[in-house]
């Protein structure tokens, strides 16, 4: 027992020692592998009863989902009966507004179908319109070649403002208030003559239509074309207006001025806006430029002129038709007066036969009623004789 096993660091280990210590060894183990079961042992009643716990959980988890399943199998029917109601009810909403659907949209094509028939007829009179409309500027753009062939031929265009003058004249004066193509002394002839009531001497009137040297000035698109165009339409108008100056204006033979016609409002606006020294050098040269619009404005004056020149000579003629005029109202108030007298006799006339129609009604009323007293002193008056009929008181009177 005192042998020495080993020896641990510098003490000797015998074989009791050893035995000794393997069996508190032991004895420790034993107590480990105790308190290990022991903690087992308890943990595993712990778990137990959580299982227990949860089993019980569990179960009342299960009762509370068995009636919540039969709860909802109850709603799910009711949600089912109501769906199946709401269904039919939806079904039969929806036939009802199909067939609502089915009616107004029958009605909207019905009425779609006449608007659109009445929009195609209205469409083909359209159409026609635009036919004759199309026809139409077919034959004024026939025309505007032909005013454009004319603008661009001088004889053409002489003629043309000729043409202008001409029915301005003709459409505002009488016939004896006017001469075309008139011939002075001199010799020249004038494009027009205006004869003024109580003047021998004629107001002359020439047409002019420097167009290409307008047209040249509204066409410059460099400053030196458009003061050469200047230059041009400067030169032309004041030539023109010398003419008419030299030839038109002869002194005890026409008037003081000479009208010189431009047959374009637009001509003429442009000479006023831009070339004002030139309307000044016309005005100094006793030339007036007219526009149709101020041509016709002239017309007219003149107009007035001999309509009051007419009546000055007609002035005795009215006078006496007057006095005419004034002895036959006074004739016819004489005669209305006599009218009236012979109304109010009339009026008199019947008002004596009523009071008679009255007597006569009330006598026989007396006789119906088979009662003859005497009259009173108001029925002497039927004793009187009849007045005189109307004829043969007119014949007498």
């Amino acid at each position: 027992m005192d042998q020495v096993l080993f020896v641990f660091g510098s003490h000797p280990v015998t074989l009791a020692q050893a035995a000794a210590g393997a069996a508190a060894l032991g004895f420790l183990l034993l107590l480990a592998v105790l308190r290990a079961v022991s903690r087992s042992a308890r943990q595993n009643a712990v778990e137990a009863d959580e299982q227990a716990r949860r089993a019980d959980e569990l179960e009342e988890r299960l009762a509370a989902l068995a009636r919540t399943q039969a709860e909802t199998i109850g709603r799910v029917q009711s949600m089912t009966e109501l769906l199946a109601q709401r269904q039919g009810e939806l079904a039969r909403a929806v036939a009802e507004r199909l067939d609502a659907s089915s009616y107004r949209m029958g009605e909207s094509l019905a009425r779609s179908s006449e608007a659109t028939h009445e929009n195609l007829a209205k469409l083909n009179e359209r159409l026609a319109l635009v036919d004759q409309a199309r026809l139409s500027l077919g034959e004024l753009s026939g025309q505007v070649m032909s005013l454009r062939e004319t603008l661009s031929n001088k004889q053409a265009r002489g003629a043309f403002g000729e043409g202008r003058l001409q029915a301005i004249i003709a459409d505002g004066l009488p016939r004896d208030s006017f001469a075309f193509q008139h011939t002075l002394t001199n010799g020249r002839r004038a494009d027009c003559a205006i004869f003024l009531p109580g003047d021998k001497r004629p107001l002359l009137v020439d047409s002019k239509f420097p167009l290409e040297a307008v047209t040249a000035f509204r066409e410059a698109q460099t400053p030196e074309a458009r003061k050469q165009a200047e230059t041009r339409l400067k030169t032309d108008v004041t030539r023109h207006i010398t003419d008419i100056a030299e030839r038109y204006l002869v002194s005890g033979e026409t008037q003081d001025v000479a009208l010189m016609f431009v047959p374009s409002e637009s001509v003429y606006g442009e000479l006023h806006e831009h070339f004002d020294e030139v309307i000044q050098r016309a005005f100094r040269a006793r030339v007036i430029l007219v526009s149709p619009s101020l041509l016709m404005l002239a017309v007219q004056v003149v107009q007035a002129i001999c309509r009051d020149a007419r009546m000055r000579e007609q002035a005795d003629l009215i006078r006496a038709e007057c006095g005419r005029l004034v002895a036959d109202v006074i004739r016819l108030r004489d005669r209305v007066g006599n009218l009236q007298k012979h109304f109010g006799q009339v009026n008199d006339d019947v008002a004596q036969a009523l009071t008679s129609a009255d007597k006569i009604a009330r006598r026989g009323t007396r006789i119906e009623q088979l009662e003859f007293e005497a009259d009173g002193p108001s029925d002497t008056a039927a004793d009187e004789p009849l007045p005189a009929p109307l004829g043969l008181r007119g014949a007498a009177e």
